[in-house]
């Protein structure tokens, strides 16, 4: 069993930034990838980008790609994802969440485990 814990989510003005944390703790080895995921109201839950858990590379949605950067605190068990350039269309309930395989990183439906969410949300 892996526990996720997100945080960081708070109030912004459009072009301002937030780092969000999301720490594992449990059964952290058998994470193969983390993914963050938003979710606006009234739509679908939508990748928003994700890292191997072991080599670190990293997957972007086109709409966060050179905005958003995600790294990691091996030490810590935590993944960051730093959001710059914030708009206003960012704002949603950013979640992180944990696989156990790989595969499709960008489906929701292939990861087992979710943090609590935080909220963003960015002023025009």
């Amino acid at each position: 069993q892996v526990t996720l814990e997100d945080s960081g989510g708070g109030l912004v003005q459009a072009g301002g930034s937030l780092r969000l944390s999301c720490v594992a703790s449990g059964r952290t080895f058998s994470i193969d990838h983390m993914g963050w995921f938003r979710q606006a109201p009234g739509k679908e839950r939508e990748f928003v980008g994700a890292i191997r858990w072991n080599g670190g590379r990293t997957y972007y949605a086109d709409p966060v790609k050179g905005r958003f950067t995600i790294s990691r605190d091996n030490a810590k068990n935590t993944r960051y994802l730093q959001m710059n350039s914030l708009k206003p269309e960012d704002t949603a309930v950013y979640y992180c969440a944990a696989r156990r395989y790989d595969g499709n990183y960008h489906s929701r439906y292939e990861y087992d485990y979710w943090g609590q969410g935080t909220q963003v949300t960015v002023s025009s």
